[in-house]
């Protein structure tokens, strides 16, 4: 078996919130808990005794040969799945494709996955990728990838199946609330994350859309904020800043996605059990949203880095949260790179929002809860005005006639069909109405 002064080779390399790494600056190993590097916790025998007695059964007298490699490495997965749902074993491959996640680009769904149950469970579904145009939405359970149960697999095993070439099919098995399986099927594609969109949904009034928290989240967040002011001819009315599921991410991009609204005080701060996990970050002077209304839409798909910013916002009475309760991922990760190209994602530490409040396991809870529902335009009849009538009287202050026939079909607009996003932006017209505005 490997010495335990192995553990001194282990570096801390990589932070992460969700599914996307961050590259930071290595640590010395006199960061990792003394106990661990120095040798001074006693080992446990009888455990260790056990391990190596089942090694050695397994070798002589399981029914087909098995290389103590594949055992051992079965050994650290398994160590690994049963801390939590987020820790696990990365081989070269899984290592590579993890890093690969921070520049927005990498093969298959588009689904951000989670465990419950032994199934794999969707956290949300990435915009504008083969799982969204399918429909699948946050909270869907996989139980079949292409005919084979994903019970009892390991959640790296799940999305390695998932994982392909660009233009292979698959198909997923789903439970949605409850119900009774159906099938789905996908066309794997080229994944190429845009992490931030924006544009202007009435004159004066923002769209801000954060699909996923990247390395470039913060500074994308900023030159967005700035082309909206522009199109708009200065300062917004106000701003929708859209969260929903967004998995999560890079917690540095979080915090400076969050510092771009707020003026001063603390963002987000971290404890865990080494030294390396306590962390605190705070806001700047710098505000690039000039203090501009602001409502946060989340939900059941805003995971981990989305809850960061929303929660953030909301202790500091920053802007309106609305939407549905988010997801409840409150830990962090942390890669510890291993040799041979293979490394630990270690869950070290939670996240606390400003107010001292743990999200793990309960989520953001929104200011205004708005279920997702559809929106039916019904049709107009035929109807007449004033201005139809032959021989009608023009307006005594000179304005132009308005007849009925005269009114252009209006462009459809993201609101038009999304009950949240619309309720939001008459949230802000509110606010203005009231602020005599």
């Amino acid at each position: 078996m490997p010495h335990l002064s192995r553990l001194t080779s282990l570096a801390m390399a990589l932070a992460l919130l969700g599914g996307a790494p961050q590259l930071l600056a290595a640590e010395e190993p006199a960061n990792l808990p003394a106990t661990a590097v120095n040798g001074k916790a006693p080992l446990p025998l009888d455990e260790l005794r056990t391990f190596a007695e089942v090694l050695d059964r397994i070798k002589s007298a399981y029914v087909e040969p098995v290389d103590d490699k594949t055992l051992l490495e079965n050994a650290i997965k398994g160590m690994l799945s049963n801390l939590d749902p987020h820790s696990a074993y990365l081989e070269p491959e899984d290592f590579q494709e993890l890093q690969e996640s921070t520049s927005g680009e990498f093969g298959g769904l588009g689904i951000e996955v989670g465990a419950e149950d032994g199934f794999v469970k969707v956290v949300s579904p990435i915009d504008d990728t083969p799982a969204s145009k399918a429909g699948i939405q946050p909270g869907d359970l996989i139980v079949k990838i292409d005919g084979q149960p994903t019970k009892g697999i390991s959640l790296m095993e799940a999305v390695d199946k998932m994982r392909g070439k660009a233009g292979s099919k698959i198909t997923l098995t789903l439970v949605r609330d409850g119900g009774q399986p159906f099938d789905v099927e996908l066309v794997r594609a080229a994944i190429k994350v845009k992490s931030v969109k924006s544009q202007l949904l009435d004159k004066s009034y923002g769209y801000l859309r954060i699909t996923q928290f990247q390395v470039n989240t913060g500074e994308e967040v900023g030159k967005a904020l700035a082309k909206m002011r522009k199109d708009n001819g200065g300062r917004l009315s106000g701003l929708v800043l859209d969260l929903r599921n967004n998995p999560g991410g890079v917690l540095q991009a979080a915090v400076e996605v969050s510092d771009h609204f707020l003026k001063r005080g603390l963002i987000v701060y971290t404890k865990g059990r080494i030294a390396n996990s306590e962390l605190r970050f705070s806001a700047d002077p710098a505000d690039a949203s000039e203090g501009v209304p602001l409502v946060v839409l989340i939900n059941g798909g805003s995971a981990s880095a989305a809850e960061i910013v929303a929660g953030a916002l909301q202790d500091h009475k920053r802007g309106v949260l609305m939407g549905t309760d988010s997801f409840g991922k409150g830990s962090v990760q942390t890669v510890l790179p291993l040799n041979n190209d293979r490394a630990l994602k270690l869950t070290t530490a939670l996240y606390y929002t400003p107010n001292g409040r743990s999200i793990q396991a309960q989520g953001i809870v929104p200011d205004i809860e708005v279920a997702r529902a559809k929106v039916t335009r019904e049709q107009d009849g035929e109807s007449f005005k004033e201005a139809d009538l032959a021989g009608h009287l023009g307006n005594g202050n000179g304005g132009a006639d308005r007849p009925s026939s005269s009114k252009k079909s209006a462009e459809p607009r993201p609101q038009d069909d999304d009950f949240q996003l619309s309720q939001a932006l008459n949230l802000l017209k509110g606010l203005n109405v009231t602020r005599g505005k």
